[in-house]
């Protein structure tokens, strides 16, 4: 594993205080051994920012004919709703490793987090389509720039634990992501049946995740940023030579547009099937729920293999079998689809782990998850919207279903070739 190939450590605090400045420059600010509290509050950050990653998609998901209703929406129309999650984090999630640079991880990640309460507080109280993309789109914005410096985070505090610091994060992120699914539907009913309020509660959750990184807003030193290694780095541009980046960023796009349409379709695929809306909620939360354990599980076990191909393989395998059961009996083995469907959305946090493991040094891991996330929610894009286009020409769910499944399949061959044993720097 190449998690722990970071910068020499061997300078002690002494000679580092004796040295130049010239030489002070290329020892890391790891060197100096943040203090234990400095580092729970990391933990701390991490946790509540993950949790924050999904509950503005999901928590939409769950509400989605309800939006569509009262801002007099089509189905294409709703299917660019959809698509505007990965259209954000591709486009902002470029942005992320030149704010880290200047401002320090943690200050981006905080302002993130603002941007999601913002957006947040924001997206219920316009009128129309417009207003209600923009907010959203300014709630994304945050997401994106604190999805691709999680990994870089984990990297700069935690290099020798990046299997179980991904994991604990990514199962954070799952069980935003599926509380958000689970409870929106019953809170909007509990305050009165306005989707507006169902949304907009999810404000709170956001504010509550600033707070921990403002005492590290200060922090300028973190991987993003740190002058050595990006003394130590190719230039930037060469990452595109490297076989093993454009693998995952192909295997980080195709097992977004499936988590992105299973957020946002799988509770009308159930809805349209005959059951309710709380019910087509709660098996949207199961399959996001599964991610909760397994995100946890995944990424440790997949730290210890020199090969990721066969966990990939695993995973696709559920996927393929869950959209067969959807479109054979979509009612009737609803509960068993939802569980294989989420097994097969943890594909996210494996991904997640081979940026952190494909590269030998944080700068690296800095390109590594900006080209990987950025170009793999470009690929992601037309999934959701073409979903849409599909369902409101075909009148049903069988054609986009089998686009679904038929996209697992390349998916499982870009996730064996990025599950090499192999790094950007021997490519690049």
């Amino acid at each position: 594993m190449h998690d722990d190939a970071t910068t020499p450590r061997t300078p002690t605090r002494t000679l580092d205080q004796a040295a130049p400045a010239a030489a002070r420059i290329e020892v890391p600010a790891r060197e100096t051994g943040p203090a234990p509290w400095v580092l729970r509050l990391v933990v701390v950050g991490l946790v509540l920012t993950a949790l924050n990653l999904r509950p503005a998609i999901t928590s939409l998901g769950a509400l989605l004919e309800e939006v569509r209703d009262g801002l007099h929406m089509s189905g294409s129309v709703a299917g660019v709703l959809t698509s505007v999650p990965p259209l954000c984090f591709a486009v902002f999630g470029v942005m992320a490793p030149r704010l880290a640079r200047r401002f320090g991880p943690g200050a981006v990640v905080c302002a993130g987090m603002v941007a999601i309460t913002a957006g947040l507080v924001i997206r219920p109280l316009v009128g129309g389509t417009a207003g209600f993309l923009a907010a959203s789109a300014l709630a994304l914005m945050g997401i994106a720039v604190s999805n691709v410096l999680m990994p870089v985070i984990v990297k700069r505090w935690f290099p020798d634990r990046v299997g179980s610091m991904t994991g604990l994060y990514s199962m954070a992120l799952a069980l935003g992501t599926s509380l958000a699914a689970a409870v929106t539907v019953p809170m909007t009913e509990a305050m009165g049946g306005s989707w507006k309020a169902g949304l907009g509660v999810w404000a709170a959750l956001a504010a509550a995740a600033i707070l921990p990184w403002i005492p590290l807003v200060r922090d300028r030193s973190g991987a993003a940023g740190h002058p050595a290694a990006q003394h130590t780095e190719a230039p930037a541009l060469r990452i595109t030579r490297s076989r093993t980046a454009w693998a995952l960023a192909c295997f980080f796009g195709l097992q977004a547009t499936a988590a992105y349409i299973t957020m946002g379709w799988m509770p009308q695929i159930f809805r349209d099937a005959g059951v309710s809306a709380g019910t087509a909620g709660v098996l949207l939360a199961v399959t996001m729920a599964m991610g909760v354990p397994l995100a946890f599980v995944i990424p440790r076990v997949a730290a210890r293999m020199r090969n990721q191909g066969p966990i990939v393989v695993f995973l696709g395998a559920c996927g393929l079998i869950g959209y067969a059961g959807l479109y054979l009996a979509p009612s009737g083995g609803a509960w068993a689809w939802a569980l294989l469907l989420g097994i097969s959305n943890c594909a996210f946090p494996l991904a997640l782990t081979m940026i952190g493991m494909r590269s030998r040094s944080g700068a690296g891991v800095v390109r590594l998850s900006a080209f990987a996330q950025s170009t793999g929610y470009l690929i992601s894009i037309p999934g959701p919207l073409l979903v849409g286009v599909l369902y409101q020409h075909s009148g049903g769910w069988g054609l986009p279903i089998a686009l679904m499944a038929a996209l697992m399949v390349p998916q499982m061959v870009a996730g064996i070739m990025a599950g090499r044993d192999r790094t950007i720097e021997d490519e690049c």
